[in-house]
């Protein structure tokens, strides 16, 4: 394929997935499902036209590390430490963290009973990824919902994606070789150091780029977190933490510059600095998202979905998310569950650390197919929830209306003179 060609498809893709994203709003079908149905198209076009053979994956690797940054990044922007907040807050982390361990342990389970070659630690590491809501699909799509219950699925999903990979991570360094005390030691001094890292690593930042007058500095923002991401990955530290830590410190700098920090601190400056990052992030991490998931699409083998095996696991897998996602929510929240009982999607992050595990814990039995299970069942619940939802309201509006109109009407009859 000439320069060009590679240009118009890549723009046709863009373009394409804008108009997923009016579609996903109109409709509540997750647009995620939609770019993984235009990789499959676009695999069969190339088979068709006997398009040279691609190995996608380091592609894929690359968008996902760069997509993983953004995520974060873009979740920890709108994470808002308000004091009147807490509450919600402190549920919904709650909820998130206990979902996410009953979850992974029930997936867990299921791969270790059915699937064969695997140990419980690798069992565990492949379900955690199965067991992370997806705050890229989730986000966008709750924006019709009561405000109370939105925010409470903004705040769950968000906490899913940081929770959930910190968990990852930590299960990889239990598996190395070495004592478990000792891969617990390691990890508690790496997140101990990478806090304190990142504490200083925010605080210079901001007082560096609150100062700088050029105007492209946001870019150059992100390339120096995306720098130090990648160091503290070669010297195995908590990089997302430092990712983390940066965008709640610039979200939330009136909490993180109390007192004399104050000071410091040019406000008009930081605020339209945030701003500017709010959006980049924003737009990087929908290209990211575009280009992943029609990668993702080419790369998958539609055959396998048809394995016994994989309907099986997927099913059980299903069942657990969803029946335990009921339970916790029934315990937490009450009677009011829905439709966020069912808005459990799995999507960018799933995808993500699925690619991230280690070659030398990678189980060839396992068949990926489950994966794409997950990803397109969760997706498809959610829309039908999201739909169900929005018809419920429709008909509750139009029942109130009803209920207006014939309490006016009683009123008028009330205030008519009687006839004597």
């Amino acid at each position: 394929m000439s320069a060009y060609s590679l240009v118009i498809a890549a723009s046709a893709i863009v373009i394409l997935s804008y108009f997923y994203n009016l579609i996903a709003k109109k409709t509540n079908i997750p647009s995620v499902l939609l770019l993984i149905a235009t990789g499959i198209v676009v695999k069969q076009a190339m088979n068709y036209f006997e398009v040279v053979r691609i190995d996608w994956f380091p592609y894929l690797e690359l968008l996902g590390i760069v997509g993983l940054i953004m995520i974060v990044l873009e979740a920890a922007l709108d994470l808002k430490l308000e004091r009147k907040k807490m509450p919600l807050i402190g549920k919904s982390l709650l909820v998130s963290l206990l979902g996410l361990i009953t979850s992974s342990f029930a997936a867990a389970f299921i791969i270790h009973l059915i699937l064969p070659d695997f140990t419980w630690i690798q069992s565990m590491i492949y379900a955690v990824p199965l067991s992370i809501l997806s705050s890229a699909i989730i986000i966008p799509s709750v924006i019709y919902l009561p405000e109370k219950k939105k925010e409470f699925m903004i705040y769950e999903s968000t906490f899913s994606d940081i929770l959930g990979i910190m968990m990852f991570y930590f299960l990889i360094s239990l598996a190395e070789p070495g004592s478990n005390q000792e891969a617990v030691g390691n990890f508690v001094w790496s997140f101990l150091l990478t806090i304190v890292i990142s504490a200083v690593v925010s605080y210079g930042l901001i007082y560096i780029f609150q100062n700088i007058k050029t105007q492209v500095k946001t870019f150059l923002l992100i390339a120096i977190l995306i720098l130090l991401y990648a160091i503290g990955k070669q010297f195995h530290l908590s990089s997302l933490i430092i990712i983390l830590v940066f965008g709640l410190v610039i979200s939330n700098s009136n909490l993180f510059f109390p007192g004399f920090l104050k000071r410091t601190l040019k406000v008009e400056s930081v605020q339209s600095l945030f701003h500017e990052l709010h959006i980049v992030t924003g737009e990087t991490a929908f290209i990211v998202r575009t280009f992943f998931f029609v990668i993702f699409g080419i790369t998958i083998v539609l055959s396998s979905l048809l394995s016994v095996k994989v309907i099986l696991v997927s099913a059980l897998i299903l069942a657990s998310i969803y029946g335990l996602r009921f339970v916790m929510f029934q315990i937490f929240l009450g009677r009011d569950i829905m439709p966020e009982v069912y808005i459990a999607p799995r999507g960018l992050i799933t995808v993500l650390l699925f690619f991230a595990i280690p070659s030398h814990l990678q189980v060839a039995s396992f068949d990926n197919g489950i994966l794409l299970f997950v990803i397109i069942a969760t997706g498809i619940i959610m829309t039908w929830a999201m739909i169900r939802s929005s018809d419920k309201d429709v008909e509750d509006e139009v029942l109130d209306m009803l209920e207006d109109d014939k309490n006016d009407a009683l009123a008028k009859n009330d205030e008519l003179p009687l006839n004597e």
